[in-house]
């Protein structure tokens, strides 16, 4: 039988409990029509890139599937049916890494960075006043006017002095 992999999103307000129980859904579907689910990996509740039927957030999870392609088609068609799932991608594969996938090996990489120091004080200011920022009542205007007439010897009117 092919192999596929899914990766679907459900809702940021349901539960992580919730979320195993659409992939055990899922898996017993499979079982039923012969397949097997051969990689399962649950990413989290992540950030969404834009917002998806008013959520920002979302719980993903990878499947790594051995079915028929009628099987499938089905699997998309319930996941498409429950209200909890927002997304739902399916591909097909030529084979399944049993290796944990780039998602969940990005994430121990960032556990494991840790803390590293206070920001240093005063060089990235916001621009809003303090160190970096332009000066309060200050007009650029003045400065201008003020050069001009040292050049030229004459007011802003245009006559001389």
């Amino acid at each position: 039988m092919p192999l596929y992999e899914t990766v679907f999103i459900a809702r940021n307000d349901v539960s992580q409990q919730q979320v195993e129980a659409v992939a055990d859904g899922i898996a017993a579907l499979l079982e039923t029509d012969g397949g097997a689910v051969k990689k399962r990996e649950y990413w989290g509740l992540r950030s969404l890139a834009y917002r998806i039927k008013k959520n920002r957030k979302g719980h993903y999870m990878l499947l790594g599937l051995d079915a028929k392609p009628e099987t499938i088609k089905e699997i998309e068609r319930q996941l498409g049916l429950n209200e909890d799932v927002m997304r739902v991608l399916t591909l097909r594969v030529d084979e399944i890494d049993e290796a944990p996938s780039v998602i969940l090996s990005r994430k121990g990489d960032e556990r494991e960075r840790g803390f590293r120091g206070p920001k240093p004080a005063g060089r990235f200011e916001s621009g809003r006043g303090g160190a970096g920022g332009a000066r309060r009542g200050y007009d650029d205007r003045e400065e201008f006017r003020a050069r001009n007439e040292r050049e030229d010897g004459r007011d802003t009117d245009g006559e001389a002095e």
